[in-house]
């Protein structure tokens, strides 16, 4: 979790910087739309895609003693994916132009000099891809021999990468250099983990796994996945043509107020997801399913314990934070209303966010990808509907419109969660909903407390510089939440304090 902290906090950095040199503005739009296709070959065939297929596999071989076998696993699956995304690569960049044009950014079409911009960028990144590709498999690796922290820390290379491009590059040549920065923080990304690769000291063959039963079992379970993750990459596409045709900055506005949310997420839910998924699998593949449905009843609330206070934070101090974010150079008052409108409807679905991390990463704990999945098609397609919706009902209202995509997002994500929590409690023939139920009611009693104290604290002191209000509102809604489940005795406050006891003690 710390090291997914300051990766956000590099993360953030890179942000404050991009956003100081370029604004919310259309060249930007045209990076953030760019940077779309690297993302989504990642994705599809490395990032969720291939974690949820492999590290279950390829742990049950570890748990069992069977090593040769799961390095004959992890030598043919990186050299399918190497190839895969390769030739992928290859047809991204020749087919560009109509992929921006008709797929990507419609609304930049539209001027020959943005297309073109467009177009350059996402020729440059492509190479990122492979590279994320190769190292999100070595994470696989890594986190299945319960490796953690080197892995958590890979984003924030990635980051460096990119405030050097920022930093470095741009004053020379422009956009571009954030580009470039995305192609060298793709290296470190991948270089940062072979180290501790080495040190597993597994032996790599040349082999695609052709007629072994593992690699099979792997694709198996990677259809499924793959076909949800398209969706969910078809469900930001579709958000990021509609933004396009938006008022300038409404790309960079969602951009800017979903990464914000995010930041929450990974470090509430990623950070347990990632160390909960192998040892679910572990306990999945020698048949513990009490430990397994104990395991997951503990992290769900423990999740619920910190998105809800977060959530109700980032709504109410949200103008604050950006401000003091964001609010310099080229970026206005206008940006930070334009992140700002979007965060407020991202945040409300933070809750959301962090228990459908937890809960699919189970599923594929216990090798279904397949229920997810099916639930996931139907959430994007719910999200798709509601984005087109949602935006025309702001847009009658008088309201900014991209509100309505960053609504759309969070009411789709909150019901694919329910129904993936009721489809899990009927897998493992019940989840102790009650005692989930009451960790929640006791976080949301707490945190309607802190929403007062925040409401009094701004509206009191709305001449404070953001800094102060953005700061202060953190301490004072962090304390009275503190305060407010001590006294409930929350029993994850309690563990809490006995675990700092006995590391005092020590």
């Amino acid at each position: 979790m710390l090291a997914f902290i300051f990766s956000q906090l590099a993360g953030l950095i890179r942000r404050i910087l991009v956003a100081q040199a370029f604004g919310a503005y259309v060249e930007l739009d045209a990076f953030i739309a760019a940077n779309r296709v690297s993302e989504t070959l990642f994705n599809l065939i490395a990032g969720g895609a291939l974690g949820s297929a492999f590290i279950p596999t390829f742990t049950a071989f570890l748990a069992k003693g069977e090593k040769k076998s799961a390095w004959r696993l992890a030598s043919a699956v990186a050299n399918l994916v190497l190839i895969s995304l390769s030739l992928l690569g290859f047809i991204a960049f020749i087919f560009a132009p109509q992929i921006v044009r008709y797929a990507l950014a419609p609304g930049l079409a539209s001027d020959p000099q943005l297309l073109q911009l467009t177009v350059s960028l996402l020729r440059i990144q492509l190479v990122s891809a492979i590279l994320f590709g190769l190292s999100g498999l070595i994470m696989g690796i890594l986190n299945s021999h319960q490796v953690f922290l080197i892995p958590a820390l890979t984003p924030a290379m990635y980051q460096l990468g990119m405030i050097f491009g920022v930093v470095v590059l741009s004053p020379h040549i422009g956009i571009y250099g954030l580009a470039w920065g995305v192609v060298l923080g793709a290296f470190l990304h991948l270089f940062l983990q072979v180290p501790s690769l080495l040190k597993q000291r597994g032996n790599y063959s040349f082999n695609l796994g052709i007629g072994n039963p593992a690699v099979g079992e792997v694709i198996r379970l990677m259809i499924p996945r793959l076909i949800g993750v398209s969706v969910v990459s078809l469900n930001l596409w579709v958000n990021a043509a509609l933004a396009t045709q938006m008022s300038a900055g409404s790309l960079v506005g969602i951009d800017y107020g979903f990464s914000l949310m995010l930041m929450a997420q990974v470090v509430i839910a990623q950070s347990v997801a990632t160390a909960m998924m192998p040892t679910l699998a572990s306990l999945y593949a020698l048949g513990r399913m009490d430990d397994v449905r104990h395991s997951l009843v503990a992290t769900l609330r423990g999740v619920l314990f910190l998105s809800v206070p977060a959530s109700i934070g980032l709504i109410l101090l949200r103008q604050p934070i950006i401000t003091l974010l964001y609010q310099r150079g080229n970026f206005n008052a206008h940006s930070t209303d334009l992140v700002a409108w979007a965060l407020l409807w991202y945040a409300v679905g933070l809750v959301g966010h962090s228990l459908l991390e937890i809960l699919a990463r189970a599923f594929y704990a216990l090798h279904d990808t397949k229920t997810p999945v099916m639930v996931g098609v139907v959430a994007m397609g719910l999200n798709v509907v509601f984005s087109f919706s949602f935006s025309a009902i702001f847009l009658h209202m008088g309201w900014m419109p991209h509100g309505g995509l960053a609504l759309a997002n969070s009411l789709a994500t909150a019901l694919e969660a329910v129904t993936l929590l009721i489809l899990m409690r009927k897998r493992l023939k019940g989840l102790y909903s009650r005692t989930i139920i009451h960790g929640f009611g006791q976080s949301l009693a707490a945190s309607i407390l802190m929403g007062l104290a925040l409401f009094a604290w701004l509206q009191q002191f709305t001449a404070f510089p953001a800094w102060l209000k953005a700061f202060g509102g953190m301490l004072i809604g962090g304390g009275v939440y503190m305060i407010s489940v001590w006294v409930m005795r929350v029993p994850e406050v309690q563990s809490l304090s006995r675990i700092i006891k006995n590391r005092i003690a020590k």
